[in-house]
């Protein structure tokens, strides 16, 4: 019974990626989740944080901490969850996928680009809560972006979300900011 519904939920999570990777396919969204997907990364989310803790004070410089800790301590948790799941890149199983960026050479569950933007995201919201406008929609495009330019499934961009997500909601309430 448990590996029928696990089989459901895989080709679901092939279904959705093929029509995100495919079905929505236009060359402004090339160039846009492009673009958009680097807000996700090492290279954009560590010095954005670092940049609030040198350039602000007071609740934002205590975000920007609680922003780079989040994403630090999601970092590993996604790497022990990559490591213990080893979960192939679409690009590696479909022969349909679309690539639109360098293939990588780790594993696929969680997006790591992702858990990156929650968790680098999530703490600002606290220091101004109409932030969240603009840093949740934000997060969602990188996510979407991952599986638009064929390197997650949604399963991993939503994994990737929840491991962001909590992380930086358990360091926030540690911290009693919210």
């Amino acid at each position: 019974m448990r590996h029928r519904y696990y089989v459901r939920l895989r080709e679901y999570d092939d279904r959705l990626f093929c029509w995100c990777n495919q079905s929505i396919s236009h060359p402004l969204l090339d160039r846009l989740l492009k673009a958009l997907t680097h807000l996700g990364s090492a290279a954009f989310t560590v010095p954005f944080a670092i940049s609030v803790i040198l350039f602000t004070n007071g609740i934002w410089q205590r975000a920007g901490w609680l922003s780079l800790s989040a994403l630090i301590i999601s970092h590993l948790l996604a790497v022990l969850i990559k490591r213990r799941f080893q979960r192939v890149r679409p690009y590696d199983v479909l022969a349909q996928a679309k690539m639109s960026i360098l293939p990588l050479k780790d594993y696929s569950f969680p997006s790591g680009h992702t858990t990156a933007a929650f968790s680098t995201f999530i703490p600002f919201l606290f220091a101004a809560p109409s932030l969240a406008q603009v840093l949740l929609p934000l997060a969602c495009m990188v996510g979407l972006s991952r599986i638009y330019l064929g390197v997650h499934y949604p399963s991993d961009v939503l994994a990737g979300a929840l491991v962001g997500t909590v992380t930086a909601l358990a360091l926030v309430l540690g911290a009693g900011i919210a």
